[in-house]
């Protein structure tokens, strides 16, 4: 049986209603593509957001659909390799938090998530290592052109 994916507030409700998850990154050079985006996704649309930041003071009241949970990764509150002592560099939190997301819940072979990378070029990079290696083909990861991360492929 088909279900609809009309997404009017009606159909929305209604307990058949296809809902489609997102995975969706972004870092502090990239908030405004992340609101752009998030305003075009459904309201009924679930998922996770993770975003990471150098400190709290990028932290924002963002506008996200009701059903989609929003994590905010302060990298001056986070360590490095674990043991070095280190600071967090760019893309580490993210990488971690979304590797570790993906490891639980991208498990079932006909998994059709939604997956947008927006930020650096290093967290997105291992991230897009990451979810291929879990077996999630390249096309289906979206990450800015300019990085060339599922072309490669």
């Amino acid at each position: 049986m088909s279900h609809s994916t009309e997404h009017s507030a009606a159909a929305c409700r209604a307990s058949r209603h296809t809902r489609v998850q997102h995975l969706i990154t972004a870092d502090e050079s990239s908030l405004v593509e992340l609101e752009t985006l998030l305003s075009t996704l459904p309201l009924c649309s679930t998922g996770r957001v993770f975003i990471e930041v150098s400190d709290a003071g990028h932290i924002f009241a963002l506008r996200a659909p009701a059903r989609m949970t929003v994590t905010w990764l302060d990298r001056s509150r986070r360590s490095g390799a674990p043991g070095s002592a280190r600071a967090c560099t760019p893309g580490l939190a993210l990488a971690r938090a979304v590797g570790a997301w993906a490891d639980e819940m991208l498990c079932a072979d006909d998994d059709q998530t939604r997956i947008h990378l927006l930020g650096g070029y290093l967290g997105t990079a291992d991230i897009v290592d990451h979810l291929t290696d879990l077996g999630i083909p390249a096309e289906r990861v979206h990450a800015p052109e300019r990085f060339g991360l599922t072309a490669r492929r």
